[in-house]
């Protein structure tokens, strides 16, 4: 069992896919890390020798920021916008969407399920017509 950044890495999958799950490394950052340690690519994670997944290990928590304080930084990236009171900051705060999406339909990812319409707030009369 290897674990990287606290994340258990799966044997049995080549070293470019096996690292993809770890948060902050994905397919170019996995390219670079081939290139440093002269990897084919083709090689399993279970055939790498106790001292080279140490060294991977350490390469990796150190070059790249992952998982954890990764997620700390966006964290704070996102309060800093909502705290110096920028438009991007007003959307992250209102949950909507950051980029330039419209709302008016199509914004159910970010504002949630929920339907409104016409009728959906009107009480009934209390009288047939």
């Amino acid at each position: 069992m290897i674990r990287i950044a606290g994340i258990t890495i799966n044997e049995k999958k080549h070293i470019k896919f096996a690292l993809t799950p770890i948060k902050g490394i994905g397919k170019s950052n996995v390219h670079t890390i081939l290139k440093e340690f002269n990897f084919v690519g083709n090689e399993k994670i279970s055939d790498l020798e106790e001292q080279l997944v140490i060294k991977l290990r350490n390469y990796i928590e150190t070059t790249f920021l992952v998982e954890a304080d990764l997620r700390r930084k966006n964290q704070s990236d996102i309060k800093r916008l909502v705290d110096i009171g920028t438009y991007r900051g007003s959307r992250h705060k209102n949950a909507l969407p950051t980029r330039g999406q419209r709302t008016r339909t199509n914004s159910r990812t970010r504002r949630g399920n929920v339907r409104r319409t016409a009728g959906s707030g009107r009480t009934k009369s209390a009288d047939k017509t």
